[in-house]
Parts: C-alpha cells; structure tokens; sequence
C-alpha cells in the first residue's frame, strides 16, 4: 500500500463510479449542497375544487377500477379543502360507511344513493346525477 492518500472523489473515480463530466449530474436525489445549502421538497399541490355552470353537485356511481365495489362520487363543491372534509365525514356517518376526499372529490362508499341526495339537500345543494 502506497503512502498516498486518496480523496472520496478520487478513489470513486478510480472505482468508476464517479462520472467526472458535471453536465451528467443531476441533482435530484440531491440532500446538501455546500453551494445552496439545505435542499428541501416543493410541497405538493392540492386541486383546487371546480364547480359546474349551472351551480348543481354532480354524483356519479362508479365500479371501475374498484373490483366491482360501488362508489358514490360526489363532484362540483366549490368550497375550500375543510368545507369538503366537513361534508365528507357528514356523509360518511350519515350512510355508516367509509369514504375519503381525493382531488376536490369526495367519495362515499356503497350505493347509498337516497341517503346522499336527501343529505345534501339538508345542507343547501342541488344535485344531479351524472353518468349511465
């Protein structure tokens, strides 16, 4: 063993794992820089809810991509992320059942479908069943 000391660099470009070229890297995976510091993720965005024209809630029964389950869609709230999580745990007590809130859509398990209109009528909304 020879009395030279090898840096990291030099060892792993010796090792081939190091490319030396500085246009190839990327800084993805990127934690620290010396140059810019702490690198941190963007946050990640949340869809805004979109309303209809016409003001109604559309609902929509789904299956696909469920195993055959049946899901009741709830699109069209135009209120704020809280105001659909509100709505969301209303309705899922109301129907005894699960759901969730997924791209400013809310989503009910089951076909409760009397439960839910009769529900959001209570609470000031017009609906209208979309879909076959």
């Amino acid at each position: 063993m020879s009395g030279k000391k090898l840096s990291l660099a030099d060892w792993q470009q010796q090792l081939g794992r190091l490319d030396p070229s500085p246009e190839s890297s990327s800084q993805e995976g990127l934690v620290y820089s010396t140059s810019q510091g702490r690198m941190t993720a963007a946050p990640p965005q949340t869809a805004e809810p979109q309303g209809f024209a016409d003001g109604k809630l559309r609902l929509k029964r789904e299956t696909k991509g469920r195993n055959g389950k049946a899901v009741i869609t709830i699109a069209g709230v135009t209120e704020g992320s809280q105001r659909l999580n509100e709505i969301a745990a209303l309705l899922k007590k109301k129907c005894g059942c699960g759901g969730a809130v997924k791209d400013g859509i809310i989503e009910i398990q089951g076909d409760q479908r009397e439960v839910i209109v009769a529900e959001l009528e209570k609470l000031g909304y017009s609906c209208k069943w979309a879909g076959g």
